[in-house]
């Protein structure tokens, strides 16, 4: 393999059909217009392409598409049963005391009050205390303000996922 040939795992994505890739993006976010453009960009020659695209096409996403991005995301400390990808992005929560997780759900259940949605943030190598750290600082905020961190900590959710996604021939 030359330096100058697509990674396996992004061939691979790049030759997926338009539903099988729709399926592979929503593993990662759950927007479908974040996922339809970034299909149409196809192909890609680097990973770093597809993360670039993915930052763009996040940057352009509306309040409902992030809302419909949002949806996907179940609450820290409560990741969906069955969902190795969520379990292994809070796994800062897994060993977290019965107090620190009861502090968690009510922070979540205010944060979903005042915002209308889940506490998002990219959990993955942030301990328990600093997830609750930064939905108590969070949930002071504006909701534009909010909104726009929100934006941010889903681009960094879908930069690991993404590359996960184009890296797994790599570790098969």
């Amino acid at each position: 393999m030359t330096s100058t040939s697509t990674p396996p795992g992004l061939a691979r994505f790049n030759d997926l059909g338009e539903h099988a890739a729709l399926a592979a993006l929503h593993e990662a976010c759950a927007s479908t217009t974040w996922a339809r453009r970034l299909i149409a960009a196809r192909p890609y020659a680097t990973a770093d392409d597809l993360y670039t695209a993915s930052d763009a096409a996040m940057a352009e996403l509306t309040a409902a598409d992030l809302a419909q991005a949002m949806a996907g995301h179940p609450p820290i400390g409560r990741p969906k049963p069955g969902d190795p990808t969520s379990a292994r992005e809070q796994r800062g929560m897994a060993g977290a005391s019965e107090e620190l997780k009861a502090d968690m759900l009510e922070l979540n259940l205010a944060y979903q009050e005042k915002f209308g949605h889940v506490f998002l943030i990219c959990a993955t190598g942030r301990t328990g205390e600093q997830m609750r750290d930064a939905v108590r600082e969070r949930i002071g905020n504006a909701p534009e303000r909010e909104r726009e961190i929100v934006r941010t900590e889903l681009g960094k959710i879908n930069r690991i996922r993404l590359a996960r996604l184009v890296e797994e021939d790599a570790h098969a």
